[in-house]
């Protein structure tokens, strides 16, 4: 077959990193499951890694195929998992899901700082980022961004109309939106805590910077259909009419 048929690319996803500490089947899927109803858009279909490496038990073969069904029932599409040699089961070539080695990546923590609520220990999800690299040129988009689209920048992210719901705007950088923002925007999506998110119309099913995100019910408790900008400020997100 010609090398022309085909070719190898890099492509940008948002994989949620799913870190189990310890494993209580029916607090795991409940914590779980509270997790995923505060942004229910944002997990829908998200490639999830599950993280046994810091696991303080080893579960059995049951109970991993349980966890896997579970995630799917949510709506999560797991796509591998990764243990050390401490907690290494038996049933390794047998869990039908790819084992992953560890990442040299970095991760941010993946938490509502809206309310004030616990945080299971049990269990952590994260967003998987890279690490840092050198800020890129902007990427300037001059038509709307559809429902369904999906536009990343390595840079900041400049959108001259709206970006519509249903829709996912990532920059490694800030994003700009010379409209209303009606979908999900991602900015410093590589741990960048110094970026922002700057609208004309704030109406947004998700914001999140470096990791940390806010929901639509709470943005229109702070601040609704307004110009906008949101900054992290100590892990906490700060929305200021703008």
């Amino acid at each position: 077959m010609s090398e022309t048929n085909f070719q190898f690319k890099g492509s940008v996803v948002t994989t949620i990193l799913l870190e189990i500490s310890h494993f209580d089947e029916i607090a795991l899927i409940s914590a779980i499951e509270n997790k995923v109803e505060q942004a229910p858009h944002f997990f829908q279909m998200a490639p999830v890694i599950i993280d046994l490496s810091k696991l303080d038990q080893v579960i059995n073969l049951d109970e991993f195929n349980r966890l896997l069904l579970h995630l799917k029932n949510l709506g999560l599409s797991p796509i591998g998992w990764r243990c050390n040699d401490l907690n290494k089961p038996n049933w390794l070539e047998d869990a039908g899901l790819p084992i992953l080695p560890a990442s040299k990546t970095r991760a941010t923590r993946l938490d509502s700082r809206v309310n004030n609520e616990k945080v299971n220990q049990d269990v952590v999800i994260k967003t998987v980022v890279e690490e840092k690299r050198v800020t890129q040129s902007s990427k300037i988009i001059s038509k709307p961004i559809r429902s369904g689209q999906q536009v990343y920048a390595e840079g900041d992210l400049i959108i001259l109309s709206s970006v519509s719901p249903g829709a996912e705007v990532l920059a490694d950088g800030s994003i700009h939106v010379y409209g209303a923002l009606r979908g999900r925007a991602l900015a410093g999506v590589k741990g960048d805590s110094n970026a922002r998110i700057f609208c004309r119309s704030m109406e947004a099913e998700l914001v999140s910077i470096a990791g940390n995100f806010i929901l639509s019910d709470s943005l229109q408790k702070v601040l609704w259909k307004e110009s906008a900008q949101v900054l992290l400020n100590d892990e906490n997100i700060e929305i200021e009419a703008f």
